[in-house]
C-alpha cells in the first residue's frame, strides 16, 4: 500500500513527546520480537541435537513446522514496526496511508503499527472478504 494522501502540512496532531513514546515502544517492541526469535531459533537447535526415535519424529516434525512459523511472524512483526519508526523519522508517522488523515491516538496506543485509520481499516477488510466470496 502506498500513501496516496500526503499528511496535512502544519498540522501536526503528535506533539514530540508523543512521537518520543511511540517510538521508545516501538523500539522495546522490536527487542522483544528479537528475543523470541532467539528463543525460537534455539528450540529448533535443541530438537535438532536430540536424536529422537522413529516413534517421536513425526512430533518433532510438527513442533519444528510451528516454531519456523512463529519465526516468521516475529520476523514480519519487526519488519512493520521498523516501517513504523521510518514514518516517525520521515514526518508520516500516525497518518493514514490511505487518506492522510490522523489514525488516532487510541487506535496507537492499541496497535503501534498501525497504517490505517480504524474506517480505512473496516473498508479495507470489507472489500477482502467480498474478494474472498
Amino acid at each position: 500500500m502506498s500513501l496516496t494522501h500526503k499528511p496535512i502540512k502544519n498540522r501536526h496532531y503528535l506533539t514530540p513527546q508523543q512521537l518520543e513514546y511511540f517510538k521508545e515502544r516501538l523500539l522495546h517492541l522490536r527487542e522483544e520480537r528479537e528475543k523470541e526469535i532467539m528463543v525460537h531459533t534455539q528450540r529448533m537447535r535443541t530438537d535438532f541435537f536430540n536424536e529422537p526415535d522413529s516413534n517421536d519424529q513425526a512430533s518433532i516434525e510438527t513442533e519444528r513446522s510451528l516454531e519456523l512459523q512463529a519465526r516468521d511472524r516475529e520476523q514480519q512483526l519487526i519488519l512493520k514496526i521498523n516501517e513504523a519508526l521510518t514514518r516517525i523519522e520521515n514526518g508520516t508517522y500516525g497518518y493514514c496511508e490511505e487518506t492522510g488523515e490522523p489514525i488516532g491516538l487510541s487506535r496507537l496506543e492499541a496497535y503501534p503499527i498501525a497504517t490505517l485509520s480504524l474506517g480505512a481499516q473496516e473498508l479495507s477488510e470489507r472489500l477482502q472478504k467480498k474478494r474472498r466470496v
